[in-house]
């Protein structure tokens, strides 16, 4: 951020600890032989297959979106960009990459290593149940909710959307709370998979143990077994 705002001629796409960032225009296929990705080894892979189409499309905006930690892909659109942008700049970041992906890490950097809170307060932050939802539960989970939605409120996404956060512990995918962008979750033996279609999945494993469709605002989560567990 300090770099693409305040130095002239220089620009960074991505910055992240312990991951890489692959991205390029061409097939899929071409994009992991030039970077000859069948070298790398990783327990843990995102990736994407289009540049951004509600903000402007170009391949530096394009996901995976990596910072520090973090690195995330999505599907759909944040029609709340502009009110999510503005509500974190006021922490002191600067979206230059002009995505709806690069406001989804920054928040989600926000509310998890700056805020420290749990995960599950985070995630429904993001994707907070509507108060016609809330008010039909206990007395203790609605006073918890409303505070969330209280106080980050500008973090609440609208629109249609299903992320993928991929962290050094772990993986978390979200849907939009009405679920207008499709996620598919799948299990087999002790690896996780998560995508936007079933197809996709049984690409790369043709036989999972389970595969399942997580509700509207369910987050997906799966942590390295020594990992520390966020929730």
């Amino acid at each position: 951020m300090e770099i693409n705002t305040k130095i002239d001629g220089a620009y960074v796409f991505s910055s992240g600890k312990n991951i890489g960032i692959f991205k390029g225009v061409g097939y899929p296929e071409d994009i992991g032989e030039f970077y000859r990705l069948e070298e790398y080894k990783g327990y843990m892979w995102t990736a994407h297959t289009r540049f951004p189409t509600n903000t402007p499309g170009w391949w530096g905006g394009a996901h995976p979106f990596g910072l520090l930690d973090w690195s995330v892909v999505h599907n759909g659109e944040i029609s709340s960009y502009g009110a999510n942008v503005r509500y974190i700049e006021m922490f002191g970041y600067k979206c230059t990459l002009r995505t709806d992906t690069e406001v989804i890490t920054y928040i989600i950097d926000l509310l998890l290593r700056k805020h420290k809170l749990p995960l599950d307060i985070a995630t429904r932050a993001l994707a907070a149940p509507f108060y016609s939802v809330i008010e039909r539960m206990d007395e203790e989970e609605k006073a918890k909710l409303k505070a969330i939605r209280a106080v980050y409120q500008s973090c609440l996404l609208n629109g249609p959307f299903a992320i993928i956060l991929g962290f050094s512990n772990g993986m978390i995918a979200l849907n939009d709370r009405i679920k207008l962008r499709p996620l598919v979750a799948a299990e087999k033996g002790e690896t996780l998979y998560v995508a936007s279609e079933e197809s996709a999945i049984r690409e790369l494993c043709s036989n999972p143990d389970r595969i399942y469709l997580p509700k509207g605002g369910e987050p997906v989560v799966g942590f390295l077994e020594e990992a520390e567990v966020l929730v």
